[in-house]
């Protein structure tokens, strides 16, 4: 098998225990292969209510906090990223279903050939009834997945 050069990388960033460790992964591999790295988060309209998914009806303005909020943190981790010696970084924040988004959508339209996603994320009970983001990406990703262990692994 030869090696592989990745040109785009694409992180998905979701905000839990494993967001430090899979920015560290998706920088190290892009500073070893001379690539571009795209941040990305999903914000979902449906939430967990007593194991229930529900459609609340957002506002404008809470969704336009959201969305500052949400891109504060990116533009944090991009200067993390750029003192870890990667200048070529992008953010990114995308509404809807993070599997769809992150195995295929995304990819298809930024051309990332790398994603890198940790193995956090839902607690258990919404893992049971979403089931696994990371197993989803995994399974029907567009291109090759790097899928970083951390400690919490419920």
């Amino acid at each position: 098998m030869k090696d592989m050069q990745y040109q785009n990388i694409v992180a998905a960033i979701d905000g839990s225990k494993a967001t430090i460790p899979v920015l560290t992964a998706a920088v190290k591999s892009a500073i070893q292969n001379h690539a571009h790295l795209d941040l990305l988060t999903i914000e979902q309209i449906g939430q967990i209510t007593d194991g229930y998914i529900t459609d609340k009806t957002v506002s404008s303005d809470q969704t336009y906090s959201l969305v500052q909020a949400t891109e504060e943190r990116l533009e944090d981790l991009k200067m993390r990223a750029w003192k870890m010696g990667l200048l070529d970084v992008s953010i990114h924040i995308r509404f809807g279903n993070p599997k769809q988004v992150i195995a295929k959508d995304f990819p298809k339209d930024h051309h990332n050939d790398l994603i890198v996603i940790g193995t956090t994320g839902l607690l258990s009970v919404e893992r049971f009834v979403l089931g696994s983001v990371t197993n989803y990406v995994n399974r029907n990703a567009l291109c090759d997945v790097l899928v970083v262990r951390t400690e919490d692994n419920n």
